[in-house]
């Protein structure tokens, strides 16, 4: 396996090395049906990696890698139950999570699905009950994947969200729980505190804060908590009875944890049918993972158009840019469930990468970020390869003729990128504008736009709960893929432990009852700012 897999690298990068300055544009003269060729479908959504330097030769060596990584064999291990986080020896099945109607999950000799569903019937069934009851509004406490997620997810789906207001506390600075609190009633709120171990300190932080905001205005936190959490213990200890805990076993990473309890706010927000919706995209994207073949195979697609522009081309970081302003947290939500998960140095065997692992990816809702960042994107001196993300039709009825602007501006920026704009063309609009002589060429030079320059553009019919766990689903899978691929453990998150560490370590020394003797020089100067600033 070794062997084929130096193999298959050598070959992509051999074939880069002859096509680095081929430009687009030249192979979609040279192949009238290239866009047809470079894409794959599954039901409505379509993914565009025509402009790209992949041509038929780099798809069939892409394949070619992800054959020799025998993505099959770890995709059906992950799906079956099998322990694929090495690190920790954990089965990796947020999958389970979605799977409505499918066959045993065994883990450790037990099938697990019964329990995610009863889970989910439960759910379900409290989610009815607060959305028919006084509860106005509701308080996510969490943080990381016991935030992102959900939060990102009520954005997207505002349109569908028919039930109580929904807010989100992550941060452990002050200014978050207090902002959030601020003109609700305590009496009318409901509060969820997300956290498997129920020991996180900055969710505990807020969810104290919360609890005796409630005392103080009037509220019941005995009736008016709910805790998503496997600690029965502290969760009981917390004072939140049995019923209002909602548990997930350690073979869902928070990150991936949305498909269950970690989304109660979402199902309260949005309603039981509307996230059984959102669960049946996501199981529909992992039907189609699991069965479509090679290029068919849209995940699969998306992780190689990806190893091409980061690990062949070199290009570090990737922009997702989604054109629907209720995606806006998704570019934040795909950075943790990226470089939380493929963002390593070490192989699955202890070893070092031999190659550079995740990109840094980012981003921002168009059309905002046209008015931003895409200067570097089309004028700067690194090539960024950008996702852009359309829907066909907007919520808005009334509100077309946006919609059709929203679309023209993410179809010509991808266009703008590939085609670039010639010196001599840009001569021609300064002589135009009447300029001669040094002074045009000066101005001409400004604006140049080198151009081939990659994206890879989605298309779906509308953003609407089953088409969002489709996207959600699909981009869970491409991590899966590129992280195969590169021989790493997509699912551990050692990287955020030492921080953790340290800030606990920090605490006592910030608060002045321990010395900063110990620490390094500048350490003890922020340390001593910061005591005589608080004093």
């Amino acid at each position: 396996m070794i062997d084929k897999m130096n193999a298959a690298w050598a070959e992509l990068e051999a074939q880069f090395a002859k096509v680095q300055d081929r430009k687009i544009t030249d192979l979609f003269e040279s192949n009238p049906d290239r866009a047809a060729q470079f894409q794959c479908m599954t039901g409505d959504m379509m993914l565009d990696f025509s402009k790209t330097n992949i041509d038929q030769a780099t798809k069939t060596s892409l394949l070619a890698l992800a054959e020799a990584a025998d993505i099959p064999a770890r995709r059906d291990a992950m799906f079956g139950g099998a322990a694929i986080n090495e690190t920790e020896g954990r089965a990796v099945l947020h999958t389970a999570l979605r799977n409505l109607d499918g066959d045993a999950v065994v883990v450790d000799g037990t099938d697990v699905i019964p329990e995610v569903r009863a889970t989910l019937a439960r759910m379900g069934d409290y989610a009815e009950a607060v959305r028919g009851s006084k509860i106005t509004d509701v308080i996510n406490i969490g943080i990381g994947g016991s935030d992102l997620g959900p939060a990102m997810a009520v954005r997207a789906l505002s349109p569908y969200h028919d039930g109580p207001r929904v807010h989100f506390v992550s941060n452990v600075d002050g200014a978050d729980v207090s902002d959030t609190l601020r003109g609700l009633d305590a009496k009318t709120t409901l509060v969820i505190v997300a956290s498997k171990t129920f020991g996180t300190i900055e969710t505990m932080t807020n969810a104290r804060t919360a609890r005796a905001w409630m005392l103080e205005n009037g509220g019941d936190p005995t009736e008016q908590f709910a805790a998503l959490s496997t600690s029965e213990e502290r969760t009981r200890d917390f004072g939140i009875p049995a019923e209002r805990v909602f548990g997930f076993e350690d073979w869902v990473g928070g990150r991936y944890s949305m498909w269950g309890p970690i989304g109660l706010s979402l199902m309260i927000g949005i309603g039981r049918d509307a996230f059984l919706a959102f669960l049946r995209g996501g199981q529909a994207m992992d039907t189609h993972f699991c069965a479509a073949k090679g290029a068919e195979n849209m995940p699969l697609m998306h992780a190689l158009v990806g190893i091409w522009h980061n690990q062949i081309c070199g290009h570090a970081t990737r922009a997702v840019l989604p054109y629907d302003q209720r995606l806006g947290r998704l570019p934040a939500y795909l950075q943790q469930l990226e470089m939380e998960s493929n963002g390593k140095s070490v192989a699955m065997d202890g070893s070092q990468l031999p190659r550079h692992s995740g990109p840094v990816v980012w981003g921002e809702s168009g059309t905002n970020g046209q008015h931003a960042f895409y200067q570097l994107i089309h004028q700067g001196t690194r090539v960024v390869p950008c996702e852009f993300m359309i829907a066909a039709q907007g919520h808005e009825p009334d509100l077309i003729h946006h919609h059709q602007l929203l679309v023209a501006n993410c179809l010509a920026q991808s266009e703008a990128l590939m085609c670039g704009r010639s010196l001599d063309e840009a001569r021609a609009i300064m002589a135009e504008k009447g300029l001669t002589g040094d002074e045009l060429e000066r101005q001409a030079a400004h604006r140049v736009f080198a151009g081939n320059r990659p994206s890879v553009t989605f298309v779906y019919p509308k953003l609407d709960p089953f088409v969002f766990g489709q996207i959600i689903a699909l981009y869970e899978h491409r991590v899966f893929v590129e992280g195969v691929i590169l021989g790493l453990n997509s699912y551990d998150q050692w990287g955020v432990e030492l921080g953790k560490e340290l800030a606990t370590a920090l605490e006592p020394v910030v608060a002045g009852t321990q010395s900063a003797s110990d620490k390094d020089g500048s350490t003890r100067t922020l340390v001593d700012y910061v005591q005589r600033h608080q004093a």
